[in-house]
């Protein structure tokens, strides 16, 4: 190739045509290069994101318009199999969670098995097909019904949300997902419903799993509420189904009291009725009556549940059955006394106590008469490491609180840290400041709970101790009352204001369940709980029952109302539901 000087004195290429610089072949491939690798760059990044929303749903999703009962089915298909994956992945780790802790007190060659029934076993797969199964035949009710049941005598939306666009008055974003269904037509079916034609006249919003922008440019399916009654009804059952009996009840129990604080929610709102602390008022009613039945009829909660007060309160096992026994009138069983005696850490006062009431114990069973026990349990054995009962009051505050301080802190930092990462990376210090107070105000709750117990229930015992002699019979009954039993545990209910105002409903539903099991077995005389019928000849289709009637009340508001849901239960049904 020839080349020519320039008057510069640089070598410079003939002006031949068909000429081509020694750099341009590699440029080109190197801009070829740079487009495939951007191709793949966007190719890995929109399959990371496929990826992510198997596990995540993201925020504002739009509803999927159906126009068809096959695309109901695909649709149902694919949503369930999405809850089935993340439903297993969610029990497998909680379980790889709990192997952890006990790995260590096994031998080698059982670890491996341990792991393996850990992220494969029963268990596992059991939570996964509820949740899964669940899901799909609720998707797919939801979306058929309306169109194997036409809606009937409901109003159309205004005119100008569906067809005037350019309105500035009424701006509306309708999306789709691209791909699974069409534009919305020119006329809006009754069943989808502009989410800014409703929350705006509800005096809860922003309690929504959806950002504020993706409230106001989405639509929001909404059926008939009979629709979504009836698909939570059967979904739930058949969901249920498949989970062992005994998880049946306590699944059922929490859904039917998350349902019902939905539908009080809803009512209350509709008719104005505002009731000040009532989340206070519902932990306070329901620690009333379990702590009576841990008192008085132990028979009608849990054994874990009922040994988890003792380990909690640092209260003898033995105080219950005794203190039950000896308000009846019925002579306690001398091996109780004994294990309350055999202690180390007992006083001598309460050492002679409990002696002198072994002794009367022992003298009534061999018929000796005029023997009189207390009515109820006395101070000596529910604390019978201290005689005060106000100086042991400050120390067991600190030791209960100290003892819940590791459970409260991995509630309240795992969750700030996994579920608000944008936050904690901005400003982690105050995420972890919040999530630090957050935890130590939770041990405080629970120690402020057996500080008020263990007072309100000596004082009853000392009121009657030095009362007795000059009060008149009526008030020693009434002291002594079913009734007084119960007070304690109500006036725990005080504890719940440690607490944040967000975390105090959250509390209440978690002790009603149990509250209204006990209620239920007290009243009834039954001996398997709320949905427990075995006695009658139950196979246990009062637990299935149970479960079918509490999804029918809470997808019934999920579906139309759901700001009047808790923000936990309503992220969870958004999460495996979705808007439809």
């Amino acid at each position: 190739m020839a080349a020519s000087r320039s008057q510069d004195g640089f070598l410079t290429p003939d002006s031949d045509p068909s000429h081509t610089p020694r750099r341009s072949m590699p440029s080109f491939e190197n801009l070829v290069l740079l487009a495939n690798w951007r191709e793949n760059q966007e190719k890995l990044r929109s399959a990371r994101k496929n990826a992510r929303k198997i596990l995540w749903r993201d925020r504002g999703e739009p509803v999927v318009l159906l126009n068809n009962v096959e695309d109901c089915i695909r649709h149902a298909l694919r949503g369930g199999g999405r809850a089935f994956v993340l439903a297993s992945s969610i029990r497998a780790l909680f379980n790889l969670c709990l192997a952890a802790l006990k790995i260590g007190s096994i031998s080698k060659e059982k670890r491996f098995a341990l792991v393996r029934h850990a992220l494969f076993g029963e268990d596992t797969w059991r939570f996964g097909a509820m949740l899964g199964t669940f899901v799909s035949v609720y998707k797919f009710l939801i979306n058929a019904l309306p169109i194997l049941v036409p809606a009937i005598n409901l109003a159309e939306p205004p005119t100008s949300a569906i067809s005037e666009s350019d309105d500035e008055d009424e701006p509306i974003s309708m999306e789709t997902r691209p791909g699974r269904s069409k534009t919305l037509p020119p006329v809006l079916p009754s069943t989808y419903l502009d989410v800014t034609t409703k929350t705006s006249e509800r005096s809860r919003d922003g309690r929504l799993s959806l950002s504020a922008t993706a409230q106001l440019g989405i639509i929001r399916k909404q059926t008939r509420r009979w629709h979504s009654v009836l698909a939570g009804f059967l979904s739930g059952a058949l969901g249920i189904a498949w989970e062992k009996r005994a998880r049946r009840t306590i699944i059922g129990q929490q859904m039917f009291v998350r349902g019902l604080q939905g539908q009080y929610n809803a009512y209350s709102t509709k008719h104005n009725i505002n009731v000040p602390h009532g989340d206070i008022l519902v932990f306070s009613l329901a620690c009333g009556q379990i702590m009576y039945a841990w008192l008085m009829r132990p028979d009608t909660l849990p054994i874990s549940y009922s040994n988890w007060i003792c380990n909690a309160g640092r209260i003898p096992k033995q105080s219950p059955p005794l203190n039950m026994a000896l308000w009846r009138g019925t002579t306690p069983k001398v091996a109780l006394v004994d294990e309350l005696i055999a202690r180390n850490d007992a006083t001598p006062a309460a050492f002679a106590e409990l002696r002198e009431l072994r002794n009367n114990i022992m003298r009534q069973l061999a018929g000796e008469k005029g023997i009189t026990l207390p009515p109820k349990l006395p101070c000596s054995a529910l604390h019978p490491w201290d005689d005060s009962c106000v100086r042991m009051e400050i120390p067991k505050f600190f030791a209960v609180a100290r003892w819940m301080l590791p459970v409260y802190s991995a509630l309240h930092f795992i969750p700030a840290i996994l579920f608000k990462r944008q936050k904690f990376m901005k400003d982690p210090i105050s995420i972890l400041l919040k999530a630090g107070i957050g935890s130590l105000r939770s041990s405080a709750f629970l120690g402020t709970f057996v500080f008020i117990f263990h007072s309100v229930f000596c004082a009853q015992y000392q009121l009657w101790l030095n009362l007795s002699p000059i009060v008149p019979q009526w008030v020693l009954d009434l002291v002594l009352s079913r009734f007084s039993f119960y007070l304690p545990g109500f006036m725990t209910g005080l504890a719940l204001f440690w607490e944040a105002k967000h975390r105090r409903g959250e509390l209440a539903m978690y002790v009603l369940p149990k509250a209204m099991e006990s209620a239920w077995r007290i009243g009834t005389g039954k001996a398997r709980g709320l949905a427990g019928l075995k006695k009658t000849g139950d196979k246990g289709v009062g637990n299935i029952l149970l479960m079918a009637v509490a999804m029918g009340m809470t997808m019934g508001i999920y579906q139309n109302d759901p700001e009047h849901l808790s923000g936990l239960v309503r992220r969870i049904l958004y999460q495996f539901v979705g808007p439809n």
